[in-house]
């Protein structure tokens, strides 16, 4: 989807469906440049008979004009060959075989080329394309992928988060050639416009991570998407203290600041070496254990926080949009419809 849903592939080691390629040159100039590449062999070739024109033979009236090569030019160069003018010496013929014939191959590919990738191939992409966000449901929109962005996707993908329903849009080649390779959709365009998020299906999607780099790019990312996907939750990336409260007005489910866990570890590791390290285990896939938010299941309700199926150790339910921690009555007795945070074991 460039803005106009083009250029489907595959890319790195696993099925990737590739939402838009960026073009090195607008279509026009690369349209421009094809043709022109091609008049120029053309135009080589001419010179080529004019200067060998008495090795060529005319049967309508024996005289080489101007005319005569280049027309005999453009029937060569086309394989048409109609015969009324012919090769006769040996050096003509060489020049046929040696220099000729490749340039009539190269510009068949040239003219060949210029209508796939023109014509055939973009239809085939759209086609595709539609067939891709026909299947967008329930997937994961990464808005930026930059250092967090990027470890927020491995992160999830080392959690078992299948790529396929990963989709990236940034504004830079390099990093969504990095996304594709890790398996995700991956699409080129502005995060604040309407029309990127309706195209890569947003309202379906089951959540939406925010990280442009910029508190007020995020902002007004998160403001669009929000626009776009009352139901969805938002996570936003912020670095500002000052921003977080616009952040969630915005529209942020999640506001994270990465800049105050940063301070949370340091402090903590002020008053326990232990603590810091105890912490970044709980918020990476590679530690021994890990953080899981879910709901509660059938046979937990009525049971206490700390006797979950999973044998995790309950930490805090969240019930009609408050939060209850494991030391609340609430805690004691589970709810159908209530949301646990649990501890459990790295698998």
């Amino acid at each position: 989807m460039q803005l106009d849903l083009h250029g489907l592939r595959r890319a790195g080691r696993n099925p990737v469906n590739v939402l838009r390629r960026a073009l090195k040159v607008p279509v026009w100039a690369d349209l421009g440049l094809r043709l022109g590449a091609a008049f120029a062999l053309i135009a080589f070739v001419v010179l080529v008979h004019w200067m060998d024109r008495e090795g060529l033979k005319d049967s309508h009236d024996g005289v080489i004009s101007f005319l005569d090569v280049v027309y005999f030019t453009m029937i060569s160069i086309t394989t048409t060959g109609f015969g009324d003018i012919a090769p006769v010496s040996d050096k003509s013929r060489l020049i046929e075989a040696v220099i000729v014939t490749p340039i009539r191959i190269m510009v068949l590919f040239i003219f060949v080329g210029t209508a796939y990738n023109f014509i055939i191939k973009r239809s085939w992409e759209r086609f595709r394309m539609a067939h891709i966000q026909r299947n967008l449901t329930d997937h994961i929109v990464v808005l930026g992928f930059g250092i967090s962005g990027g470890e927020a996707v491995a992160e999830l993908i080392a959690r078992g988060t299948d790529p396929a329903r990963i989709v990236v849009i940034d504004c830079d080649e390099t990093r969504l050639a990095t996304a594709a390779s890790l398996g995700c959709n991956v699409m080129m365009g502005d995060a604040t416009r309407d029309a990127i998020l309706m195209d890569v299906r947003i309202a379906n999607a089951c959540s939406v991570l925010v990280s442009a780099g910029r508190d007020d790019t995020s902002i007004l990312i998160t403001l669009t998407a929000r626009h776009l996907a009352p139901d969805v939750p938002i996570s936003t990336v912020v670095r500002a203290a000052d921003n977080e409260v616009l952040a969630r007005q915005a529209g942020a489910s999640t506001v994270i600041n990465p800049v105050r866990f940063t301070g949370l570890l340091m402090a903590g590791s002020a008053h326990g070496t232990h603590v810091a390290d105890y912490l970044t285990d709980l918020a990476s896939i590679e530690g021994k254990v890990q953080l899981v938010e879910r709901k509660v299941r059938p046979e937990e309700v009525g049971k206490s926080l700390n006797d979950l199926a999973t044998g995790g150790r309950g930490l805090r339910l969240y019930r009609d949009g408050k939060a209850y921690g494991f030391w609340d009555d609430a805690a004691g007795l589970l709810q159908s419809g209530d949301v646990v945070v649990e501890i459990v074991p790295t698998a």
